[in-house]
């Protein structure tokens, strides 16, 4: 059985974290996650990637903590740097990634999602956090480095400090997670989290340009002011020389819904 699941369905790739029970990460999972993002990167057809847990108690719980226990510093080191790029790749995919919270999404779990442009949970259905400092670590998959940005300097130190879990109403007070919805089960949650990105690529949304604000977001906000600008130029530039944004000016002035492809 593979550790990754991928289905294509209607643009959209679903990947399936399974590992039962809790959906933890070894280096094999990298490995089928890196190969997927890759597989829906290349492919013109996939205009968003959903990422979610098999089952409904965890979305992901971290690294495999036996697995790690058993292995030398070298391969140790080797594993976070082979899971920061894997991650590193999915953040720069351009094409929108919703990770899709239903269940414990814990440790790595949570850096996992934190490596997705849009967080959507199920409210009541678990914990997350970074907790690595109770294991004398530290958060070791883009943690330090996502969270900060998402919730500021000190709020990231105090919560990582404290290896604090909490539910994901708190979480979206904290900017970590966008969205908390009230589906009553794991299947309507799912479905739900599905009909929701549909709305999101073609023919109702401009998947390319979404990619691109991807884009823009992602390496603007590492450079400078400028540098910015000159990406965001740049990266309209290509949109005004493909399909989507003639037919998106053509169906305002027409005054008819436009029919994206993502081109």
């Amino acid at each position: 059985m593979p550790l990754v699941e991928y289905e294509s369905l209607e643009g959209i790739a679903r990947l399936t974290l399974s590992a039962p029970p809790a959906n933890c990460y070894s280096y094999e999972m990298m490995r089928e996650l890196d190969a997927a993002i890759l597989r829906a990167r290349f492919d013109a057809d996939i205009h968003a990637i959903i990422i979610r847990g098999a089952g409904e108690k965890f979305f992901c719980a971290g690294a495999d903590i036996a697995m790690l226990r058993g292995a030398d510093p070298v391969f140790k080191y080797n594993f976070c740097l082979h899971a920061n790029e894997t991650l590193l790749r999915l953040e720069h995919t351009p094409k929108l990634v919703v990770a899709a919270l239903d269940g414990h999404c814990v440790g790595g779990g949570l850096e996992v999602a934190l490596a997705a442009d849009l967080r959507i949970a199920r409210r009541g259905s678990g914990k997350c956090g970074l907790p690595e400092v109770k294991l004398g670590v530290l958060p070791g998959t883009g943690g330090t480095q996502r969270l900060v940005r998402v919730v500021g300097r000190a709020r990231a130190i105090e919560l990582m400090a404290s290896g604090e879990t909490f539910d994901f109403e708190r979480a979206a007070t904290l900017g970590l997670v966008n969205q908390v919805w009230d589906d009553p089960d794991h299947a309507s949650f799912q479905a739900h989290v599905l009909a929701w990105v549909r709305e999101l690529v073609p023919p109702k949304s401009a998947s390319r340009a979404i990619g691109f604000i991807k884009r823009a977001c992602t390496s603007g906000s590492e450079i400078g002011l400028a540098e910015g600008l000159s990406l965001e130029r740049e990266l309209q530039q290509r949109l005004f020389e493909g399909e989507d944004a003639a037919e998106g000016i053509a169906a305002y002035l027409e005054k008819r819904p436009p029919q994206f492809r993502g081109r």
